[in-house]
């Protein structure tokens, strides 16, 4: 009976101070909310283009619960920044209860118009405050943008007439066909210059007939699902060139996606494709950098031509989430070319066809544990979806001085249908490649090494010793297994390196000659 007596007791008084608790009474901010940081920096975007979304924190700091009598931005309902304050979108916001001692979260994005704000340069600073409450108690954090102008290329424009082409793709093994929407460019279109980036949405198809010329310093942003088609009868050239200033590229041509903020640098798979279709001719890619692509570049058919379907030198590739170039059936020159990073293979030499390579540096260091080809794969024929196989003629696949290697093992596939039709023919001279195969799963002609009409003067898994694979840095220190070891016939035909460096006296393997890497502290 006592200790029912003690526990009634008890109980009541606690009933009795919870009911005089005032932890829901709420007094009114003072001016000493406390920020995460006092301006939220917005990075960069196009005009016209939703940012990313931001957050700023906001602290309660003291032992009191208090109410926020306004949060607003200072621009008011005109302002080009969005805020959502506990969950409610808006643009000012009244009576925000924050407990002691707690925290919320503001979040906040911007789309803004450039031409509500000409500036000559094509850049505009946009900025707003947010404030929180006002008069003495008045708290302000800064909302700082920069917008970029650009040249937008999207269907439909003028009334012109959309292309559909369907392209297949080779994700995790399963063949897609994805549907993509585009327009021709028009006359006005085929120059690109390098006044202001251009912005495209959907794919824009170069006309038969026609030419896409890309200037030096160019720079093209691809949105999701977006790239560049040239079509039966047409061209693109892409006319970059060498840069002084190899942090800002100034005279490259840049392809990537059409977010600029930070964290989408290096991510993969955010636009399609450079897509050469069959019947497209002459086209040329010089001194360009292709990154954050679906594939790189995609070449289809032409392989048996007089001149190649594609020559591409002084370029890189890079964050490709399927192949960096994937050549089907077609023709391909490519010199000082630097591949990294492709969710499947750097580079793909299918169905057949023509391809050359010449003192470049093709890898993958992609997560090994993730992709499903070597860095370097070659076969002659495509399986249907009723399991039969179409073959062509590999006429010939050769590379002369390029590193072939990766975080796999091994990094070369040359998988051919043997049939007496067609020829499968490749060479691999003077290469750094990495292929050991211990379980002896790889054996045949294709990988006799002491097969000298297919093999010459390779050397095998010694390390290339590059500057940072995770960074995309591949030229190679002072310790590589590629260090003069190239052969001088070769060095001659692409005297220099990418960054412009004579290669001639002392040539070493692969796109770049060795630098000396600083020792760090």
């Amino acid at each position: 009976m006592k200790r029912y007596l003690y526990f009634t007791i008890t109980l009541g008084f606690i009933m009795l101070w919870s009911s005089c608790r005032k932890d829901f009474e709420f007094s009114p901010s003072t001016g000493s909310l406390q920020f995460s940081k006092d301006t939220v920096y917005l990075d960069t975007v196009f005009t016209n283009i939703g940012s990313s979304t931001y957050n700023l924190k906001v602290y309660n700091k003291s032992d009191d619960d208090i109410s926020i009598p306004s949060i607003s931005l200072v621009r008011g309902d005109a302002s080009n920044y969005r805020l959502s304050v506990d969950g409610i979108a808006g643009k000012s916001f009244e009576n925000i209860e924050l407990q002691a001692e707690d925290s919320l979260f503001i979040f906040v994005e911007s789309t803004i118009d450039i031409n509500n704000f000409p500036n000559p340069d094509g850049t505009y600073l946009y900025t707003d405050q947010i404030a929180f409450d006002s008069g003495s108690n008045l708290q302000e954090v800064e909302l700082v943008t920069l917008v970029q102008d650009a040249v937008f290329i999207y269907p439909d424009r003028d009334n012109t007439t959309k292309v559909i082409e369907t392209l297949t793709l080779d994700i995790d093994g399963e063949m897609v066909e994805t549907e993509l929407q585009g327009r021709e460019l028009l006359s006005t279109e085929l120059t690109f210059t390098n006044e202001k980036p251009y912005v495209i949405y959907g794919f824009a198809t170069v006309p038969n007939g026609e030419t896409l010329t890309i200037e030096a310093g160019s720079r093209l942003h691809f949105h999701d699902n977006s790239g560049i088609i040239v079509s039966n009868g047409a061209s693109i050239n892409v006319n970059g060139a060498f840069s002084t200033d190899q942090e800002l590229l100034e005279n490259e041509v840049i392809f990537e996606g059409d977010r600029l903020e930070p964290n989408f640098s290096d991510v993969p798979g955010q636009w399609g494709t450079i897509w050469l279709l069959d019947g497209s001719t002459n086209n040329t890619i010089n001194y360009a950098t292709i990154k954050n692509a679906t594939i790189g570049v995609l070449s289809d058919g032409n392989p048996v031509e007089a001149s190649d379907k594609l020559t591409i030198t002084n370029s890189q590739i890079y964050n490709s989430s399927s192949f960096g170039i994937l050549g089907r059936n077609t023709s391909i020159a490519g010199e000082n070319i630097v591949i990294n990073n492709s969710g499947l293979s750097s580079f793909a030499g299918t169905i057949g066809g023509k391809y050359n390579f010449t003192h470049s540096t093709l890898v993958n260091y992609w997560d090994a544990g993730f992709r499903q080809f070597p860095s370097v794969l070659l076969n002659n024929f495509v399986v249907d979806e009723e399991n039969n196989a179409t073959i062509a003629d590999l006429t010939e696949a050769n590379f002369n001085n390029c590193i072939i290697y990766g975080n796999d093992n091994p990094e070369i596939l040359l998988d051919e249908i043997e049939d007496a039709s067609v020829v499968f023919n490749f060479k691999f001279t003077n290469c750094l490649i990495r292929f050991e195969d211990n379980s002896n799963n790889f054996t045949g002609v294709n990988y006799d090494f002491n097969d000298a009409s297919k093999y010459e003067g390779n050397i095998f898994n010694l390390d290339p010793n590059f500057k940072d694979v995770n960074l995309n840095q591949l030229i190679i220190g002072d310790e590589s297994g590629a260090n003069g070891q190239g052969f001088a016939s070769f060095a001659t035909q692409v005297p220099v390196d990418i960054l412009n460096v004579n290669r001639t006296s002392s040539p070493d393997i692969g796109a770049y000659q060795h630098i000396i890497f600083p020792v760090e502290d």
